[in-house]
């Protein structure tokens, strides 16, 4: 397939371009320049994360998120939090890291829970006869559990004996009557499609890079995405398309203050647009995604600053070693906060944190007496 982009479709491509491109280094430079441009980005995190399990098609709600990231969940998390949360994790790590560090090979292999070649592999096990220690006198035949001990043993000669088989690595007269090995990383053929490569299709992603470097960072953040929704690379991790879309952004030097949250203005593209059959179009959904990824980070900026004067005017007269400023800061990096959360960051007694909470003046967002949060709507 081909991913050059021709003069028609740039003349049709260029009003979406411009204001894509005017949006997001307005944000940026909004953002780097704010008092809460530290918490704008760590907000971020949460809320594109949400909007990737959104662009799925799962409805994941942020409160659930925020308390399952603070390791307080209100009851057993679902299938589509532990995603989301993976997603929150993988835009942690990537804005951690050096800009161009997830399109590289060693990003990709680390965000892909892959191992690349000749990188950090791990080094291999051939055996797993491992000597059991014994008391002086030999006893342990004899002992109160030989027969549980007898058992654990050959259930590890005939789980090694299977890996050998698969591996290639045992005689051929044992693996005459056994299915060859579909893919290097699963042997034992539980998880491996000999239709769907992900090497291969990863590294045709790839090639595609050199013609995104060439191109404006936001167009070529956009051709990416649409390589990767096209080549799907990774069954089970397709969302990583969106944060590498930002990682290249930010690699351009286009985004330099936080990584910009990309699902967070694609969800607001209708699906039909998103899923067209027209190349031209989809590339037109995902620059007005950009759009309006944009226009949505300027509202937010807008009342995150607001909320920061109003909290600002509560503290300015306390001590100098008041918890408030610690408290307001929390406040502004969290989409919401609960007296827990609040306790354990500041390290002070859950009956304080209420009082610092209602001191400081944030909207109760639960509407309970029992169980109460806040944040900034």
């Amino acid at each position: 397939m081909r991913y050059d982009i021709d003069g028609v479709m740039l003349q049709t491509l260029l009003p979406s371009l411009a204001a894509a491109e005017d949006a997001v280094a307005r944000l940026d430079e909004r953002v780097l320049r704010a008092p809460v441009g530290e918490g704008f980005a760590e907000r971020s995190h949460f809320f594109d994360a949400a909007g990737a399990l959104w662009v799925a098609g799962e409805l994941v709600h942020v409160e659930d998120l925020v308390l399952h990231d603070a390791h307080m969940d209100s009851r057993a998390p679902s299938h589509e939090l532990t995603i989301a949360h993976s997603v929150l994790r993988a835009r942690r790590r990537i804005w951690t890291g050096d800009p161009a560090w997830a399109l590289g090979a060693a990003g990709l292999a680390t965000l892909t829970a892959t191992l690349g070649e000749g990188e950090g592999k791990v080094p291999e096990v051939t055996s797993l006869d491992v000597p059991l220690e014994t008391d002086e006198e030999g006893g342990d035949e004899d002992g109160p559990l030989a027969a549980e001990m007898a058992e654990i043993d050959a259930l590890l000669a005939r789980s090694q004996k299977l890996l050998d088989i698969h591996t290639g690595k045992a005689p051929a007269s044992e693996t005459a009557a056994v299915a060859p090995a579909r893919r290097n990383d699963d042997p034992l053929g539980l998880l491996g499609d000999d239709e769907w490569d992900e090497e291969q299709r990863l590294a045709e992603w790839r090639s595609v890079q050199p013609l995104a470097d060439s191109l404006p960072p936001v167009l070529g953040a956009v051709i990416l995405f649409e390589a990767w929704e096209r080549i799907e690379p990774l069954r089970r991790q397709h969302w990583l398309g969106g944060l590498l879309v930002a990682s290249h952004l930010r690699a351009r030097g286009k985004v330099t203050s936080h990584l910009f949250s990309f699902y967070g203005g694609l969800k607001l593209v209708r699906h039909e647009r998103r899923r067209a059959r027209d190349r031209a179009t989809r590339l037109q959904a995902f620059l007005e995604a950009m759009h309006l990824g944009a226009a949505a980070g300027l509202k937010e900026l807008d009342r995150l600053s607001l909320a920061r004067t109003q909290m600002e005017l509560r503290f300015r007269d306390r001590r100098s070693n008041s918890s408030m400023p610690d408290l307001a800061d929390f406040i502004l990096s969290r989409p919401m906060v609960s007296a827990a959360m609040v306790a354990r960051h500041l390290r002070i007694t859950p009956r304080g944190a209420l009082n610092l909470v209602n001191e400081i003046g944030i909207r109760e967002i639960t509407g309970r007496g029992r169980y109460r949060a806040w944040g900034i709507i």
